[in-house]
C-alpha cells in the first residue's frame, strides 16, 4: 500500500523553512496540489511562486496560520476545503524547540510548544483522517525528532512532546492498518535548517555529533522514500540511521546515565540561577 502523492492534494505544516520547504520542493512534480501552512505568509508566497514556475500545472494554495491557536486551524481547514480538493496526506511537520533547564524555561513558551507539538498535530489528523478512511485512501507523515525516542536534558519539553508524536504515530498506525491509510514517522537527527540556530540549542545539547549532520533536502527525500514505502520509522541518514538502533537496544539504565552527565555538563555551562528564563523558542 502506497500513499497517494501522485496527482493528490498534499498539506504541508511548517513550509516556509527547513524540511517542510525542501518536501514542498521535492513533491511539487508529482502532486496535483499543495496546501502550504505555516505562520510566515511572505515565505510561503515566495515560495509559491517558485512551486508554480516549477511545475506550472501545480495548483499551490498559500494558508497561513498560526498553528498554536486550534479555532485558526479550523478557520484554516475550512477554506482549505472551500478551495482545494479534499486532502488526500497530511504532512505534519511544523515543530517548536528551545533549550533551558525546565525550572528556568518561560511558561509561555512550555504551552506553545505543546499546543504546536502536541494539539496542533492531533486536531489536524483529527480533521483529515475521517474523510480519508471513508475514501480508502490516504497518508499521515510526521515529521518528528529523534528527541522522541531519547532523552536530552534541556529539552524536558520539547522530549515530552516527541515522545508524544511517537505513541500517537505508532497508535495510529495501528488503527489505520486496514483502511488505506498510510502512517509514517520520520525521527530526524541534525539537520542543517534554521531550527537549532533559532532555538539557541548548543552543540551539547543538541545530542548528536557534527557528523550525523544531513541536509533538509537529503532528509525530505529520505522522509518521502520511506513514506511511499509504508514504514513505520525512518532515520534520515546512514551513519545517524546505525546509531539509533545502536540506540534503541542500549538498556535503559545506560541511557540515563549518559542524559544525567549531559545535564550536568548543561547546569555547569547554565550558570543562571534558578527561576531566570533563558529559553528561545523557534517554530519550523
Amino acid at each position: 500500500m502506497h500513499p497517494p502523492i501522485d496527482g493528490g492534494t498534499i498539506l504541508i505544516t511548517g513550509a516556509s523553512a527547513g524540511i517542510g520547504r525542501e518536501l514542498a520542493r521535492q513533491l511539487a512534480p508529482r502532486a496535483r496540489a499543495l496546501v502550504l501552512v505555516a505562520r510566515r505568509s511572505a515565505r510561503l508566497e515566495v515560495l509559491q511562486d517558485e512551486l508554480r514556475a516549477d511545475s506550472p500545472t501545480l495548483t499551490v494554495h498559500v494558508a497561513p496560520c498560526d498553528l498554536s491557536d486550534s479555532a485558526a486551524i479550523d478557520a484554516m481547514l475550512a477554506e482549505v476545503t472551500r478551495q482545494v480538493d479534499p486532502v488526500d496526506i497530511l504532512i505534519n511537520n511544523a515543530g517548536i524547540g528551545d533549550q533551558a533547564l525546565y525550572e528556568q524555561a518561560d511558561w509561555s513558551r512550555i504551552e506553545r510548544m505543546i499546543r504546536v507539538n502536541v494539539i496542533a498535530i492531533a486536531l489536524l489528523t483529527r480533521r483529515l483522517v475521517p474523510a480519508m478512511v471513508m475514501r480508502h485512501r490516504g497518508g499521515i507523515l510526521n515529521i518528528s525528532s529523534g528527541a522522541g525516542v531519547a532523552l536530552l536534558p534541556g529539552e524536558a519539553t520539547y522530549v515530552g512532546t516527541k515522545h508524544f508524536v511517537t505513541g500517537f504515530t505508532e497508535t495510529l498506525r495501528a488503527e489505520l492498518a486496514d483502511t488505506g491509510v498510510v502512517v509514517t514517522q520520520v525521527l530526524p537527527g541534525p539537520v542543517e535548517t534554521e531550527f537549532e540556530e533559532a532555538a539557541g540549542i548548543t552543540r551539547l545539547a543538541a545530542g548528536p555529533p557534527e557528523f550525523l549532520r544531513i541536509s533538509a533536502a537529503t532528509c525530505a527525500r529520505e522522509a518521502i522514500a520511506g513514506f511511499e514505502r509504508g514504514r513505520a520509522m525512518v532515520f534520515p541518514g546512514r551513519v545517524y540511521r546505525v546509531t539509533m538502533m545502536l540506540q534503541a537496544i542500549s538498556p535503559r539504565f545506560v541511557q540515563r546515565m549518559l542524559a544525567r552527565s549531559m545535564a550536568r555538563q548543561l547546569r555547569r555551562a547554565a550558570r543562571v540561577p534558578a527561576g531566570t528564563a533563558r529559553s528561545v523558542t523557534v517554530k519550523r
